[in-house]
């Protein structure tokens, strides 16, 4: 089978989930099924960059214009700008639709890729049930042509535990969306030996008015920007924190969240969006836009050990339970439905 995929996303320098989606698909198909053929096809703008990623035996690089010539094309960012023979399109949110999280410009031109992917696609992949439902609400589509399909998370194997200290982590880009001057708010009520950490770019829509809840925070001293930090800077970051806090408003999924649970942190989350789909029993579930319960919350895990050790436990496993693995598979499965060679589920 010849299968070409948008790589577009996967060059990025500081990448965003969207970015680590695209190269687990991209490498992990192309890895487990070496008797197939593979095109990574990069929109124009992005193709000289590509060169620096050099790609498995199987597969060939291309420019993306129009439909590629290829049994399936799947398109793993929502956008689609020509049908192919059989197109399949990852969905990850729908927030530039729904809130006021980008401005108006970037809405409208968002909103109308979305609808024209939801046109143009055969079968569609929402990568959590929050997001599918939105898939159908907001651009009309029918639940058969949904297939829901979790992200994964790299399980780091158990070895010594590092001595944590009063850290509270944030990851994520600093955006009006991720909730950061309510967090920072909470955070104040934290006692005087803790620290905030925000790790992520601080150039998100919002990121000057999100800021500016740390600058002029009487707990300033305490919270340390880091702005987007390396991998091995992050693993480092969650083998330290004692406590992870993602109040975000709204998540299509919510990759931070997993990757803190893989990593044995106690995790503090929002009650809307998709992230209780995600955290199932194994968080403390605020409500983003109060701070006070936010506060509550941050100083309940500040004070009470045996909660901490119990949450990094049921954490853990329960990010057992998304691997990346699993997502190819199933991802192949939606390639063999939608080109005939197996019958769509119950």
């Amino acid at each position: 089978m010849q299968i070409a995929l948008d790589a577009t996303y996967s060059l990025d320098r500081n990448l965003s989930g969207v970015g680590v989606y695209s190269r687990e698909v991209l490498f992990g198909l192309a890895r487990s099924h070496p008797k197939d053929r593979f095109q990574f096809c990069y929109r124009p703008h992005r193709f000289l960059r590509s060169f620096r990623d050099p790609l498995p035996g199987n597969t060939a690089r291309r420019i993306l214009r129009g439909a590629p010539r290829a049994d399936l094309f799947h398109a793993l960012n929502q956008r689609v700008d020509a049908p192919a023979r059989c197109t399949v399109t990852t969905f990850h949110d729908l927030f530039v639709i729904t809130g006021e999280y980008s401005t108006p410009e970037f809405r409208a031109r968002f909103a109308q890729q979305a609808r024209q992917a939801a046109r143009r696609t055969d079968l569609m992949i929402a990568v959590s049930r929050f997001t599918a439902q939105q898939i159908e609400e907001f651009l009309g589509v029918e639940s058969s042509r949904i297939r829901v399909i979790p992200h994964g998370v790299r399980v780091p194997s158990e070895g010594p535990t590092a001595l944590r200290e009063n850290l509270v982590l944030f990851v994520g880009a600093i955006q009006r969306r991720k909730n950061v001057a309510r967090l920072v708010r909470a955070f104040e009520r934290m006692p005087a030996s803790w620290r905030l950490v925000l790790a992520g770019a601080a150039d998100g829509f919002g990121a000057a008015e999100e800021l500016h809840a740390v600058e002029s925070s009487p707990r300033k001293s305490d919270i340390d920007v880091l702005g987007y930090v390396t991998q091995i800077e992050l693993e480092a970051l969650y083998r330290r924190a004692r406590i992870f806090a993602f109040p975000s408003l709204d998540e299509g999924f919510g990759m931070p969240v997993l990757d803190a649970m893989a990593n044995s942190v106690p995790v503090i989350t929002s009650r809307r969006s998709a992230l209780p789909e995600v955290a199932g029993d194994a968080a403390l579930l605020v409500n983003p836009e109060d701070p006070e319960e936010i506060a509550a919350a941050l100083v309940l895990l500040a004070s009470e050990e045996g909660l901490c050790e119990d949450l990094a436990r049921r954490g853990r496993e329960r990010a057992l339970q998304f691997s990346w693995d699993s997502a190819l598979t199933k991802t192949w499965e939606v390639y063999r439905e939608i080109t005939g060679a197996t019958a769509p589920p119950d």
